[in-house]
Order: C-alpha cells, then structure tokens, then sequence
C-alpha cells in the first residue's frame, strides 16, 4: 500500500471522530463565555478548594463554613466547586453570608451532586474550563485538606502563580497538621533536586485561624487594592 493510500485509510477511519471533536470546540467555547459573563461582577471573590467526601459533622467541614461566613460578612464572594464536603460547607457559609456564594458545578459520572446554598451557580463538563474560572476571578486560594482534585487545583494554582500566568495572591494552606509534611517534601526534595527555588515557598503560606485568613488577605492588598491592575489584566486575557 502506498503512502497515499495509507493516508487516505487513516483519514477515512478518524473521520466520525474528527467531525465530532470539532463540533466539541464550540461546546468549550460556550462554556468559557457563559462562565465569564456570569461570573463578572462578583469580584473580589475568594477560591477555596477542598474534598467532597469530608461529611458536614467533621471539623474541616465545620471550619471552612466558619471561614467562608467570615469571607462573604467582609465583602468578598466565595467560590467553590459546587459539590458537596468542604464545597458545600465553603457555599453554606457564604450563602448565609452578606457576599455571594458562588459554586462552579462539574458534572461526574459519581461522586458530585450540586449542594443548595448557591446564589450563583454554573454548570461545566470540561475540568479545564472550570479550572479557569476558579482561577480568572480569585483574588485569594484558601485549600482545604483534600484529595487529588485538591492537590491538582492547588499545584496549578502554585504553577501559575510561578510562571507569571497569573497575577500573584494569596495560596492559603488551612490545617497545618494535614498540610505540614507536603510542605516538608517541598523543602527537603524539591529545593534539595533543584526542581524549585527556595524563595517558592513564598507562594504559600499556612494559615489556621479565620480571623487571620481574612486579615492576611486584606493585608496583601492594602498597598494594591483588589482592581488588578493593567499589567495584570494583560496576563489574564493570555491565562
């Protein structure tokens, strides 16, 4: 068989799925405008990430709510993922807040069901799509001890922050116990290989109290103010 011939097979079997993979793209697309239109005014606005299979009586659950309530009663809107565990604590006590609670809902075959205390909801099939809203309208991350999906929503935050695709805030760490011994590695692996700088572990710090996770919020803007400024807002039209 010739190459021609060999191309032409190729092309005649990946056919279906190339017509429907392009038909994907304006599904994405739709979700990254519906998302920014409906999640324009809520700034500033606060990211808090955390495990959806953490039940309402655990003390996570119980201690996010606290810091949530806390956030929305000092102006800012609180987004979560939508779900339930540390997302639907994180929306329930913004939602009974003065500020918005927000929940960026993903649909899952298990595990994910939309919790009720959300004044402003969005749905999303594609991870990344989501991803990038938690990211384009955060003025601060507080995590929550978690999984892989709060491992991975964490790492990209640090990710981005690093390489300047985003602007630079606040990566709350909250429950020291649960968190200190990544942060170890990070010392002990990461700066020892080289793989990062030793002034990266700037871009993250431990917080345990909620009074003290608003107050080191408001103190990293009380120079800048929350309005990113022209610079940073070029960065985020190229996130």
């Amino acid at each position: 068989m010739s190459l021609e011939e060999k191309l032409s097979a190729v092309m005649t079997l990946e056919k279906p799925w190339s017509t429907k993979e392009s038909w994907r793209v304006f599904g994405i697309m739709s979700e990254f405008v519906e998302g920014a239109q409906r999640l324009e005014y809520i700034q500033p606005a606060v990211s808090i990430f955390g495990s959806a299979r953490t039940e309402p009586s655990h003390p996570y659950y119980k201690l996010t709510e606290v810091i949530a309530r806390q956030l929305s009663d000092a102006g800012f809107s609180v987004i979560s993922g939508g779900g339930p565990g540390i997302m639907e604590a994180a929306n329930k006590g913004a939602f009974y807040g003065k500020a918005p609670s927000v929940g960026l809902n993903i649909q899952l075959p298990h595990e994910q069901h939309r919790n009720i205390y959300q004044d402003v909801s969005q749905s999303f099939r594609h991870f990344f799509a989501r991803k990038y809203m938690f990211v384009k309208f955060a003025t601060a991350y507080i995590v929550m001890p978690g999984g892989f999906g709060t491992l991975d929503e964490l790492m990209e935050a640090l990710t981005l922050v690093q390489t300047g695709k985003t602007r630079k805030m606040p990566i709350i760490l909250v429950c020291s116990d649960f968190w200190r011994g990544l942060l170890d590695w990070f010392q002990q692996v990461l700066i020892h290989e080289g793989y990062i700088l030793p002034e990266d572990m700037n871009l993250v710090q431990i917080i345990d109290e909620p009074v003290e996770i608003v107050n080191a919020i408001f103190k990293y803007y009380e120079t800048s103010g929350f309005e990113p400024t022209a610079a940073e807002k070029e960065i985020q039209l190229n996130l």
